[in-house]
């Protein structure tokens, strides 16, 4: 394998955590949230796979713009594949495994607008 294929990003409030392959095997990285863009734009276009939330579609967005396929995942399927204990680089190593499932369902990315109108149904629902 001499470019990385896919990578599993499991995201949080200030430190990320990628996992994936690449031509020297697998890795898994600690990212602070500053260093996820540079990082992942040094990588050759991929799949990249999240857990679908808020966030996740902003992060996607920005990471469709440079390129990368972007598969979301609902937790509760990611859920399946965890090995050990929960943790941020176990959570992406099973997102990483999730996303290669040929029967996997994925969650469409939401547009800026889309998720705006969401919000504006929702506050109007609660009230």
């Amino acid at each position: 394998m001499n470019e990385v294929s896919i990578i599993g990003l499991d995201i949080a409030k200030n430190v990320f955590q990628a996992y994936g392959a690449d031509a020297r095997g697998l890795f898994s990285r600690r990212l602070t949230r500053g260093k996820v863009l540079e990082f992942l734009a040094a990588q050759p276009a991929c799949t990249i796979a999240m857990e679908a939330c808020g966030g996740a579609h902003h992060w996607a967005r920005g990471l469709q713009r440079q390129g990368h396929e972007i598969r979301l995942i609902p937790p509760s399927y990611v859920m399946p594949f965890l090995k050990r204990q929960k943790n941020d680089a176990v959570d992406a190593e099973a997102i990483c495994e999730a996303a290669q499932r040929p029967d996997m369902r994925f969650v469409a990315v939401k547009s800026e607008e889309h998720q705006a109108s969401g919000l504006v149904f929702r506050a109007r629902d609660l009230l």
